[in-house]
């Protein structure tokens, strides 16, 4: 009885070179893999530079240091541009997740200092990002400002300080009307509770400075003409 595993008599053994056509698919394959590859690479490469100027031009907003600021976005823009250019022929791995991320660190940087400066909101189509990369850099962006609300607490500039936490407060209220899954809005419902964590926190520093400031404001003013503003130390 013939072993069902091994080949009948008539069966033509083939090399390696007995079917031709395989050859011919296998640089064909290795060609476009091979471009997929490239434009892999230099999107993750231009995406990592994305990340770092939109670093750097966050670290410039909370500096006020505005002539850095727009060196580092442009920079930040020239970088994401190159990454979307190289993977736009490649939708796959343009949605792996790394454009994504570099697009939310754009929008970050943009909208952190629009926030800042209280102008308008440039649009996800203005900056020429992602819907959901821009919504999840909006809250990121809101978040930012906890940072530059107590660099000018710290000043005594409290009236900006308020106007920064009626921006986050409006920046959640709107995300957090935003109620579709997280695989349609990339996620945004765990940035958006990160968001409001850090609001309530600014919420209650802000508060907390502004009674003491009130108190000492009420101290003062019942003090007695020529007293001391505050008790000497002992």
């Amino acid at each position: 009885m013939q072993d069902p595993g091994r080949p009948g008599p008539d069966v033509e053994h083939r090399g390696p070179t007995g079917r031709p056509e395989l050859a011919e698919l296998s640089d064909d394959i290795r060609s476009r893999l091979g471009d997929v590859n490239a434009a892999r690479e230099a999107g993750l490469a231009a995406c990592r530079r994305t990340i770092r100027s939109a670093g750097s031009a966050i670290r410039a907003v909370h500096r006020r240091q505005a002539e850095d600021v727009d060196r580092h976005l442009a920079e930040c823009e020239h970088a994401l541009r190159g990454a979307q250019d190289a993977l736009s022929p490649f939708p796959a791995v343009a949605y792996a997740g790394f454009l994504h991320d570099a697009e939310k660190e754009f929008s970050e940087a943009v909208l952190t200092k629009a926030l800042v400066a209280g102008a308008p909101l440039p649009s996800a189509s203005e900056l020429g990002v992602g819907l959901p990369a821009w919504l999840n850099g909006l809250a990121e962006a809101a978040s930012e400002l906890r940072r530059h609300l107590l660099d000018r607490l710290r000043g005594g500039d409290s009236a900006v300080a308020e106007d920064l936490l009626a921006a986050m407060e409006d920046v959640y209220e709107l995300l957090a009307g935003v109620d579709f899954p997280d695989a349609v809005t990339g996620g945004l419902r765990r940035t958006n509770d990160a968001l409001r964590a850090v609001l309530e926190r600014s919420r209650s520093d802000l508060t907390t400075t502004l009674l003491q400031q009130r108190l000492q404001a009420a101290l003062e003013a019942n003090l007695p003409a020529g007293s001391p503003a505050r008790p000497p130390s002992s």
